[in-house]
């Protein structure tokens, strides 16, 4: 290798049955100098596409996961409903029996003269069957002294109001109405006082 001047290098030798000039070797230092430039923009690129995919691909799954807690929620709820009434159509079975135990028990002449340890016996399977509804979310609905609502009593008898402040009120429960966890499965039937005419 030879000096032609301060900036020229000349290269002897045979170098593949060619002799390489200076000038030939600084012009493949500068392509594979703007190929590292283009290399590294390219990669650059590519770099800003990866975290813009990364970013799109984990905003996708965080919404995924998002949904999934809520289809989750969902899905618990609608169980938690549905174990609330699941055992309605037994309980409304049942309701005539306990309506039977309230009306036997309702006739005062009749169950007094009752044998007393036999009375205290239907009393306390009544309230067990009672107790046993109660825990399955059975309510009384028993609106005495309440005002007449249509919507939710049904009215069997229509008596003379004995005072103003009685009109429009149910002064009798003829038959207690049930609620299953707030789901009314049966009215109470009820004497309502009308105002006088």
């Amino acid at each position: 290798m030879k000096k032609k001047d301060d900036n020229d290098i000349i290269l002897e030798g045979n170098f593949g049955g060619s002799d390489i000039s200076g000038d030939e070797f600084l012009d493949d230092s500068v392509v594979a100098e703007e190929n590292t430039t283009e290399a590294i923009k390219k990669l650059k690129e590519k770099l800003k596409k990866a975290e813009n995919e990364k970013s799109e691909y984990l905003t996708g799954w965080q919404r995924a996961k998002a949904d999934l807690i809520n289809a989750r929620k969902r899905d618990e709820e609608a169980h938690r409903e549905l174990a609330k009434f699941a055992n309605e159509g037994l309980i409304v079975e049942l309701i005539p029996v306990l309506d039977s135990f309230e009306m036997a028990m309702k006739n005062k002449e009749a169950w007094d003269k009752v044998e007393k340890n036999w009375r205290v016996g239907v009393e306390y399977i009544a309230q067990q069957l009672k107790k046993v509804l109660e825990d399955n979310g059975l309510q009384e609905l028993d609106p005495l002294g309440k005002s007449f609502d249509i919507n939710i009593h049904e009215a069997v008898e229509h008596v003379p109001a004995g005072n103003k402040s009685d009109e429009g009120k149910i002064i009798e429960v003829v038959q207690k109405g049930y609620s299953l966890n707030g789901k009314v499965l049966k009215v109470p039937k009820v004497r309502v006082a009308d105002a006088q005419k």
